[in-house]
């Protein structure tokens, strides 16, 4: 294991836990019924609408399965999501109206759908690489990276690392090595010189790989086993958690 100038971090499942919110998508339906009756659309019952989300939800999680085997997928854009996914047998009134609004559609339903906690040896670990001369970082996929800068800027982590890259914001999403790239370009670093940490397989490990980082490190997580294939890429490491990495850090600063 090299000793890294950067660690570029995965969001979910590294710096923080998710739990899932059953009640997200009624919750959800009901802000977007009401958008609607306020523009004077009524053809939609708030169940319907509930009803449209969860399929687009889960029409998503298949396309996001399918597109990890894709050497350089691209993002789903916002308006993709919810004129196609959610809207797509809508009347043209609304949806054109939840395509107009699909940011600040997709910033709501990221904010309702899960609840997160920032995983344990976090901050003792940004303190860490800041010491020691790492550059911590984040690049993850996500359906609105603006709620996760929220997060961080909440938890008083936003001025912890050097960078965020997030899919929806860059047009391109993980297992594209330019995710990677990306980070390293604005840190300045050669991607033989960092550790990529993430918490899955066909995304993380395999961009890893595809970037050429120095070291590709398996963080456990509640997903890391949900594996839709099988790929050829092994991490260097594995660890179960930030103090795990940070024990894996300090060994190569002695």
């Amino acid at each position: 294991m090299i000793r890294p100038v950067a660690l570029l971090l995965d969001f979910g499942g590294v710096i923080v836990e998710t739990t899932r919110r059953p009640s997200w998508a009624a919750e959800l339906a009901a802000e977007v019924h009401g958008l609607l009756r306020r523009a004077g659309f009524d053809g939609l019952t708030a169940e319907e609408v509930e009803s449209d989300i969860r399929a687009g939800a889960r029409a998503d999680k298949y396309w996001k399965d399918s597109t990890s085997r894709r050497f350089a997928p691209e993002e789903m854009t916002h308006r993709e999501f919810w004129a196609d996914y959610v809207a797509g047998d809508w009347p043209e009134q609304a949806r054109t109206l939840v395509t107009a609004e699909a940011t600040p559609l997709c910033r709501r339903m990221g904010e309702l759908r899960s609840g997160r906690k920032l995983r344990p040896g976090m901050e003792e670990l940004l303190e860490a690489c800041w010491a020691n001369g790492v550059t911590p970082a984040v690049v993850s996929n996500a359906l609105c990276g603006a709620v996760h800068r929220d997060f961080m800027t909440t938890a008083g982590l936003d001025r912890q690392v050097a960078v965020q890259v997030y899919s929806d914001e860059v047009g391109v999403r993980k297992p594209n090595p330019e995710m990677i790239w990306i980070a390293c370009r604005a840190l300045g670093a050669d991607p033989a010189q960092v550790w990529y940490v993430g918490d899955n397989y066909d995304r993380d490990v395999v961009c890893g790989a595809r970037a050429g980082a120095g070291a590709t490190v398996l963080m456990v997580s509640g997903s890391t086993e949900k594996i839709p294939y099988r790929v050829r890429q092994s991490p260097q490491a594995t660890v179960e958690d930030p103090r795990g990495l940070l024990t894996l850090l300090e060994e190569t600063w002695t």
